[in-house]
């Protein structure tokens, strides 16, 4: 595809990130030494006698060893990731990556903003109180692709199309509040790009199952952009497995652990 006959980049998700500001994922609390504990769990395995009156080597020493005796050279041990658990807040991501994400059922846990109640940011799209842009996401223009092997081009046109139609559901929306219908119900003259939070509970191995599967390059474009979030976040918490994760796995496609 070209502009003015220069061949056009596709947007990835790491622009995404840089032309959006709005999306944000921040760490709210965590097991504080993961590696430990899954060295305790592992260890426990192969022990004749109780983990717990056993010196336990430090949190380094630890991540080596549950990298060498669990996870290299494919042997697949990923049962005592499940013991540490984090938790992140994520907003400013388009709706359906909440719903995207919540198919993760396994080892995870959700809150998520409901529509029923936070109704008072739509109005004020409405009453021009607030941007539509900051309460609803619209992909940036910019050239984009997809795993079917569309390619085109999303122009300023269009960007600009799209949040009037927006501001148009809202103002319908608040004008069907003001004569006392309920929320659940004038939501649906709502876009579905309206801007959903959520904060989201992982033990490790199911984060890392959210990685193979949301991180790979087919996924959606704004769910590999919460990935690209989470990735840094969970190099600080576990260091020695997600640097084995990122050498042997992120972006490859695999079948989840």
């Amino acid at each position: 595809m070209n502009i003015d006959g220069k061949k056009m980049k596709p947007i990835k998700a790491k622009d995404l990130l840089e032309l959006d500001k709005n999306l944000e994922v921040v760490m709210l609390q965590c097991y504080s030494l993961p590696e430990q504990v899954i060295y305790q769990a592992g260890k426990c395995d192969y022990s004749e006698t109780a983990i717990h009156n056993q010196t336990i080597p430090s949190p380094s020493k630890c991540g080596e060893w549950v990298v060498e005796r669990l996870l290299s050279n494919e042997k697949g041990h990923w049962g005592p990731l499940e013991h540490p658990a984090i938790t992140f807040s994520v907003s400013g991501y388009v709706h359906n990556v909440a719903m995207q994400a919540r198919t993760h059922r396994v080892g995870v846990s959700f809150d998520v903003q409901s529509q029923r109640y936070t109704g008072k940011r739509v109005i004020k799209v409405a009453s021009e109180e607030l941007k539509p842009e900051d309460v609803f996401f619209v992909r940036p223009p910019g050239f984009y692709t997809n795993r079917y092997g569309k390619k085109y081009d999303w122009t300023q046109e269009d960007y600009q199309d799209e949040l009037n139609w927006i501001v148009e559901g809202c103002k319908r929306y608040a004008v069907k509040y003001e004569k006392g219908m309920c929320e659940e119900h004038i939501r649906d003259y709502l876009a579905q790009a309206i801007r959903q939070n959520f904060v989201v509970s992982f033990n490790l191995r199911s984060v890392l199952h959210l990685m193979d599967l949301r991180a790979k390059m087919d996924a959606q474009l704004e769910i590999q952009a919460l990935c690209e979030q989470l990735a840094p976040l969970l190099e600080r918490w576990s260091p020695h497995v997600w640097k084995y994760y990122e050498e042997k796995r992120l972006h490859r496609a695999r079948l989840s652990p």
